[in-house]
């Protein structure tokens, strides 16, 4: 069984174990409540509403209250020099249909349960785990320093003892060159 419900202006086509997001709604999370806008029942047997139908039902659950993603709004009208820019979050509710009753009194039923999802407190959590990484880090940063100090000492001898190796490879060439030239130089 399906129905075509309305909330917020618009029209939805729900059936049981659905989740839809729709305009926000002044409903607590993990509220469940009816809608009674139904304007059409199908299934078996299917009853058009004039506007609604008489006895049906549909009852849901809140299992979020949330913000969309951002949106971008720029307008501009070339060559007037007019440009704004602007960003929105949309509000939404969103929820499970748990059971549609049409006017037969025949009930559909979900065969799951509505998994009801707290976004505050899930920011919130989030937010604490943050802060402890960040004191966890702090707190660490005295014993890490003292390590990468020994790793720069270590560095720095190791760049000493090749720049050693370098000036003294280039020494011995430079005489060798000198050597040579002494020589051709005898010759002449």
């Amino acid at each position: 069984m399906y129905a075509v419900i309305r909330t917020g202006g618009k029209q939805y086509k729900v059936q049981a174990g659905d989740v839809l997001q729709v305009d926000k709604l002044e409903q607590n999370l993990g509220t469940e409540f009816d809608i009674n806008d139904i304007l059409m029942v199908g299934g078996e047997s299917t009853h058009v509403g004039q506007p609604l139908v008489k006895g049906a039902k549909v009852t849901v659950v809140v299992t979020k209250q949330a913000k969309t993603r951002k949106q971008i709004v720029f307008k501009k009208k070339r060559r007037q020099g007019y440009r704004k820019f602007a960003t929105h979050k949309q509000e939404f509710t969103e929820l499970f249909v748990k059971a549609i009753t049409s006017p037969d009194g025949k009930v559909t039923k979900a065969d799951s349960e509505a998994n009801v999802i707290d976004v505050a407190a899930k920011r919130a959590d989030a937010k604490t785990a943050r802060m402890a990484a960040r004191k966890e880090r702090v707190s660490n940063k005295g014993a890490g320093e003292v390590v990468k100090k020994a790793a720069k000492k270590v560095a720095k001898k190791k760049v000493a003892k090749k720049a050693v190796k370098k000036t003294a490879k280039k020494a011995t060439k430079a005489g060798a060159k000198k050597k040579v030239a002494k020589k051709t130089s005898k010759k002449a």
